[in-house]
C-alpha cells in the first residue's frame, strides 16, 4: 500500500497592518458584517465580506434560526447574494471574520465543510482562485490563496460526467 501526503500552505499576517490595503479594507467590512449576524444561539457572529474584481464589496453574515439545519453561514449568504445578483462578475478574495459575546477568538476560523465547497464551485465557474483571509476577533490573520488548499481531495464536476 502507498501512502500519500497531502499538504497545504498559507501566510501569517501578524495583524492588519501587515496587509495590503484592499485586504485590510475586506477585512474591515467583514467585521462590520459580523456585527449585524444574528446568532442569538450560538453567540457566534461571522462576517464575510468579498471583493469582485472591479472593486465593488458584497457583505454575508450568518443568520441563525431555532431549527438549526436552516442556519445560513456567512459565506454562503455572501457567495449566494453575490452569484444571484452579479453572475457573471469575477471574485477575487473573500475576508472572512468571527468573534463570540462569550470570549474572544485570538486565531482564525476556517470555513466550514459547505462553505468550502460552496467557494470552490465559485472558482470552478470563474476560472480562477479566489484568495481567502481569516481572522477571528484579532491575533493572527491568514491568507489563503485557494480554497483548494483547505479542501484537499474535493468533489468537482469531473465525478458527474
Amino acid at each position: 500500500m502507498k501512502e500519500v501526503k497531502i499538504t497545504s500552505s498559507y501566510r501569517v499576517a501578524k495583524d492588519i497592518t501587515d496587509l495590503d490595503k484592499l485586504d485590510r479594507a475586506l477585512l474591515l467590512e467583514a467585521k462590520e458584517a459580523a456585527k449585524h449576524a444574528y446568532a442569538p444561539y450560538s453567540k457566534f457572529y461571522v462576517g464575510a465580506a468579498l471583493r469582485f474584481s472591479d472593486g465593488q464589496i458584497i457583505q454575508g453574515n450568518n443568520q441563525e434560526n431555532a431549527a438549526y439545519p436552516v442556519t445560513m453561514c456567512a459565506e454562503r449568504i455572501a457567495f449566494f447574494t453575490a452569484s444571484a445578483n452579479y453572475p457573471n462578475k469575477i471574485i477575487e478574495s473573500v475576508a472572512i471574520t468571527v468573534s463570540t459575546t462569550d470570549m474572544k477568538i485570538n486565531s482564525p476560523v476556517p470555513p466550514c465543510g459547505s462553505c468550502r465547497q460552496v467557494i470552490y464551485e465559485k472558482e470552478y465557474r470563474q476560472e480562477r482562485p479566489i484568495k481567502i483571509i481569516l481572522q477571528g476577533d484579532k491575533g493572527d490573520i491568514y491568507l489563503i490563496d485557494s480554497v483548494k488548499d483547505i479542501l484537499p481531495l474535493l468533489f468537482d464536476a469531473s465525478y458527474l460526467t
